[in-house]
């Protein structure tokens, strides 16, 4: 997802001031694509030079007031267009599974600790989009458009399950575990095997 399309898709939700967008990503769409302040006013303002969005007319126009901003047709279009293109998946990057491989090099030294503080982390998010789901998408509510809102919603919710999940079942594990580096010196390794965990070749 890029930020432009992030920005089109929230003003034709609702026309909104740049203020106002930032604290809708705060509450929404950050939750799956972030963005800082001043990003999202640098991109409001390529939007509008490139007639994808324009400022709404106020009746008095004041110095410093805020304006708000719809999306023009050329906007609509470009949305559409981007929504309907085939894109593939992004592979699965997280520094916490790296670290975990460099553990089995080097000792795991400080990183159960961590993976509580994900663990908390990550159940902090779940209880707060189980929220969401409980405040925002009754039993009946049906539309369209709110099926497929609550379906982004589900993914959120059971990537953090899946977390909390996997961070349980890693933190079992350090109950069990011994320094890395101790036991492969004790004994030589056997056959590796094609677990993602371990390479078979010498560009591990």
């Amino acid at each position: 997802m890029s930020l432009p399309h992030a920005i089109l898709t929230a003003l034709l939700e609702r026309p909104s001031s740049g203020l106002e967008l930032t604290r809708r990503f705060d509450k929404s769409i950050g939750y799956f694509w972030s963005a800082t302040h001043q990003q999202i006013y640098r991109e409001l303002g390529r939007l509008e030079s490139g007639g994808y969005i324009r400022a709404l007319p106020t009746a008095q126009p004041a110095r410093g007031q805020k304006k708000s901003y719809e999306v023009l047709p050329a906007g609509r279009d470009e949305l559409a267009r981007w929504t309907a293109v085939s894109q593939e998946p992004k592979p699965l990057r997280d520094t916490m599974l790296l670290r975990l491989r460099a553990s089995a090099v080097v000792g795991t030294a400080g990183i159960e600790a961590d993976l509580r503080r994900h663990l908390a982390l990550h159940q902090e998010q779940l209880a707060e989009y189980e929220e969401i789901q409980e405040r925002d998408f009754p039993p009946g509510r049906s539309a369209p458009e709110d099926r497929l809102r609550h379906l982004v919603l589900r993914a959120g919710i059971d990537l953090e399950t899946f977390w909390t999940q996997w961070l349980g079942h890693a933190l079992e594990e350090f109950e069990h575990l011994g320094d890395p580096r101790a036991r492969r010196e004790e004994s030589d390794s056997g056959p590796a095997s094609d677990a993602p965990g371990e390479d078979r070749s010498a560009s591990g």
